[in-house]
C-alpha cells in the first residue's frame, strides 16, 4: 500500500511536467521529422533518450550525415550533466534500494524530475520516481511522434514556427543562469562566437558540426573551469 501510494504521488506531481514536455517534444518533432525519421522512430528515441538538448544533437547529428561515433560522443556530452544528478540522487536512497531499482530511476533522471525528487523530505522512495516517470516519459515520447506526424501535412510556415519554440525553451534555459554568473554568460556569449568563427575557418570548417559542437563544448567548459572554478561552500552543499 506505502509503494502505491508513494508512486500516486509522483505520477500527480508529474502531470505538469509531462504536459511541459508535450509541448516541448512537439517542436521537437519538427527537427525529427527534418531529420528524415518516422513517427515510430521519433517515438522511440524520445523513449530511450528523455533529453531535450541530448535529443535536439541526435537529431541535429542525424541531419548533418554525422558518423555514429560523433552522434554518440554528442549525446553523451550534452547529457552528462545527468550523471551528476544521478550521483546526487544516490545519496538519499535507503540502504535497502537495490541496483535494479537505481537503475530504472536512473533511466528517467532529467532536470525537472530531478528537481521534484530531490526537494522531498527524507529519503527517497524509487516508486515516487516510477510514478513520475510513469506519466512524464509517454506524454515526451508521443508528443515528438505527433509533431513528425503534424509536421508532414501542416503548412511549411507553421512549421517553421513550431520549430522557433524550441529555440525559446533553450533561451529559458540558458539565460536564468547566466543571469546569476557572469562566468556562464561570459561561457554562452563565447560559445555562440567561437561556433560561428569555426564555420569560417579553413580547416575546422571541414569538420562536421557535431564534432565541431564536441570540440568546443569540452574546450570551453575545461577552460572555465580552471580559470572560475566553483567555490568550496557550493561544490558541497
Amino acid at each position: 500500500m506505502k509503494h502505491k501510494t508513494v508512486f500516486l504521488e509522483g505520477f500527480r506531481d508529474g502531470i505538469p511536467i509531462g504536459l511541459g514536455y508535450f509541448a516541448v517534444s512537439f517542436s521537437l518533432g519538427i527537427v525529427a521529422r527534418n531529420a528524415g525519421l518516422n513517427a515510430i522512430q521519433g517515438f522511440f528515441a524520445s523513449f530511450f533518450c528523455v533529453a531535450s538538448a541530448g535529443e535536439y544533437a541526435l537529431f541535429t547529428s542525424i541531419q548533418s550525415a554525422a558518423t555514429f561515433v560523433e552522434i554518440a560522443i554528442i549525446t553523451l556530452v550534452v547529457n552528462a550533466r545527468y550523471l551528476l544528478m544521478s550521483c546526487s540522487l544516490s545519496q538519499k536512497f535507503s540502504p535497502d534500494a537495490g541496483l535494479v531499482q537505481r537503475l530504472f530511476v536512473g533511466f528517467g533522471v532529467t532536470d525537472e524530475i530531478f528537481g521534484i525528487s530531490f526537494g522531498r523530505r527524507g529519503q527517497l522512495e524509487p516508486f515516487y520516481n516510477y510514478g513520475a516517470i510513469a506519466v512524464a516519459v509517454p506524454l515526451w515520447s508521443i508528443g515528438t511522434s505527433l509533431g513528425i506526424i503534424a509536421g508532414n501535412f501542416l503548412p511549411a510556415r507553421v512549421v517553421s514556427a513550431l520549430s522557433v519554440a524550441l529555440y525559446g525553451m533553450f533561451l529559458a534555459i540558458i539565460i536564468p543562469p547566466a543571469k546569476r554568473s557572469l562566468t556562464i554568460a561570459v561561457a554562452v556569449t563565447v560559445s555562440f562566437a567561437a561556433s560561428y568563427v569555426c564555420t569560417l575557418l579553413p580547416l575546422v570548417k571541414e569538420l562536421s558540426g557535431g564534432t565541431r559542437t564536441i570540440i568546443l563544448t569540452i574546450l570551453i567548459s575545461a577552460i572555465c573551469a580552471i580559470l572560475k572554478p566553483l567555490p568550496q561552500e557550493i561544490e558541497n552543499e
